[in-house]
């Protein structure tokens, strides 16, 4: 059977070294037994109960044959990109994680590639940590769909952009602290479940309606989640466009061709949904992706893909290979 690539799976290490001066947000790892639970500890508090397999190789590579899945892309829990952060801190932190998902990555070749993280607060530290990621075979970064508030198409971050595009390396983008939890009532659980597609959205139209695809046409994008609610409002942002002055000056091009720069991921959970994104998007720009190990995974994703859109999984393996810039035997 033709290889399986899950693009979205995250990682957490077994442990995180002692918080740099006083950060009170610096997270560290709690192991709970010998079981494996453990939680991501936060200011103090429970941010979120996880378990061995977010660092584990074993428990992960059994799971993945439960699945059907060959390689999973690994990348860091969102939480940990720590844009808030002072840079020096945020600096500290990326090397550590990176050098985990590397070590992960470089024992297990055959079923795991590596994506990191650099402290995007800094656009210039960032930019020159960008070689290191490279050099640690890592094939791009995570980021959030905000450095901080700091919008994504902000012209602050394009000393990134330009740096990723040079050394070829995949931008994930992946929502974080996202916005509009108090007009749904408040609960934290909320955000995974609602908020985030809808950050997926506001991150692309800001790339988008800043030009960022336009002046950086070899940078590849990610965007977790099926592109959330933004295939959702494309004919709204199309339409726009058609209207005349001042809306005619959004977009520098018919939006619906510019959502085919970016790269989507397949966790929609739903048959139609992921069936209407590849209708706007098109086949080559789908790729599957899981969540895993997190509870909002979704099982068996290729099969999920393949069986949706009757495409066979050798296309879904090709994007993702062309979307991290590998080659096609590298898990072989």
């Amino acid at each position: 059977m033709a290889e399986a690539i899950d693009t979205h799976t995250h990682f957490v290490p077994r442990s995180i070294p002692a918080e740099p001066g006083r950060n009170p947000l610096w997270p560290s790892i709690e192991l709970w037994g010998s079981d494996g639970a453990a939680a991501v500890m936060v200011g103090g508090k429970v941010f979120r109960v996880i378990d061995s397999r977010s660092w584990d190789a074993g428990r992960r590579i059994d799971d993945m044959a439960i699945d059907d899945v060959d390689v999973q892309v690994i990348s860091p829990m969102p939480e940990l990109l720590s844009h808030w952060f002072p840079a020096a801190d945020a600096d500290s932190l990326c090397r550590h994680i990176n050098e985990g998902i590397a070590s992960l990555c470089g024992a297990h070749p055959r079923h795991f590639i590596g994506i990191g993280m650099v402290p995007m607060q800094d656009p210039s530290l960032a930019a020159k940590r960008l070689g290191e990621v490279k050099a640690l075979g890592l094939t791009g970064i995570e980021i959030g769909t905000h450095i901080n508030s700091i919008p994504l198409g902000d012209t602050r971050l394009d000393e990134v952009y330009a740096a990723a595009e040079q050394a070829e390396l995949l931008v994930m983008i992946h929502p974080l602290h996202p916005l509009g939890l108090d007009r749904m009532g408040g609960r934290p659980e909320l955000a995974a479940v609602a908020a985030f597609p809808l950050e997926t959205a506001f991150a692309a139209v800001s790339l988008m309606t800043n030009g960022v695809t336009e002046r950086f046409p070899k940078l590849r994008i990610l965007l977790s989640h099926g592109g959330g609610a933004l295939s959702w409002i494309l004919p709204r942002l199309r339409h726009a466009r058609t209207i005349g002055p001042p809306l005619d000056s959004l977009f520098p091009r018919d939006p619906s061709e510019m959502v085919k720069a970016f790269y989507y991921d397949s966790i929609l959970y739903d048959r139609e949904a992921l069936a209407y994104l590849v209708a706007k998007v098109g086949k080559d720009r789908i790729v599957v992706g899981s969540d895993y190990p997190f509870t909002i995974k979704q099982d068996r994703p290729a099969a999920f893909a393949e069986e949706t859109l009757g495409i066979a999984r050798e296309t879904f393996a090709a994007n993702a290979r062309r979307m991290l810039g590998v080659d096609a035997g590298v898990s072989s």
